[in-house]
């Protein structure tokens, strides 16, 4: 008798402020190796965030409204106590240079130790190792354009003002 695979789910966490087509990227991907992605909206009250995590988690929802596979959770505790609230078995990070590479390789052995959950690290494509949300931040700081770093397809919307959005979210 053939016994039944469990389902491979995997956990991206961030801040994600705001989702950048990095962070498509590296969720597109993950799908690829996993049966379902969990996203996590990070939220820290002593960071200060250019949308507010609503605004964050209902962007990076309507994102993946077509995509059963995908879900987005808001959470406010360790990132370890999330994948097991969702059953993850594996984080998922990306890495676009060496400092991140050793940012996360700290990160990835914390939560093996905290939550015996693995971390899968996606390199970033080369074309994107420039894209990330300080950027963008720092852009729309200085009134340029930076709209190209978001995903075309939702994404947060500038327009509804949340460029001003200086909450503590």
């Amino acid at each position: 008798m053939r016994q039944q695979r469990r389902p491979s789910v995997a956990l991206f966490v961030g801040t994600f402020d705001p989702f950048t087509i990095g962070h498509d990227n590296i969720a597109q991907r993950a799908l690829t190796l996993v049966d379902r992605l969990v996203i996590g909206v990070g939220v820290n009250p002593d960071k200060r965030t250019l949308f507010s995590a609503d605004e964050r988690l209902e962007a990076i929802r309507q994102l993946y409204a077509d995509e059963p596979r995908i879900t987005v959770e808001l959470y406010t505790d360790l990132a370890t106590d999330l994948a097991r609230r969702v059953g993850a078995q594996f984080f998922v990070r990306g890495v676009r240079s060496v400092k991140d590479f050793e940012y996360e390789r700290d990160q990835a052995a914390f939560n093996k130790r905290l939550g015996n959950i693995e971390t899968l690290l996606l390199y970033a494509e080369p074309k994107l190792a420039a894209v990330s949300s300080s950027a963008y931040r720092q852009l729309v700081f200085f009134h340029k354009d930076a709209d190209w770093m978001l995903p075309k397809r939702g994404g947060q919307a500038r327009e509804n003002g949340s460029e001003t959005n200086n909450s503590k979210q």
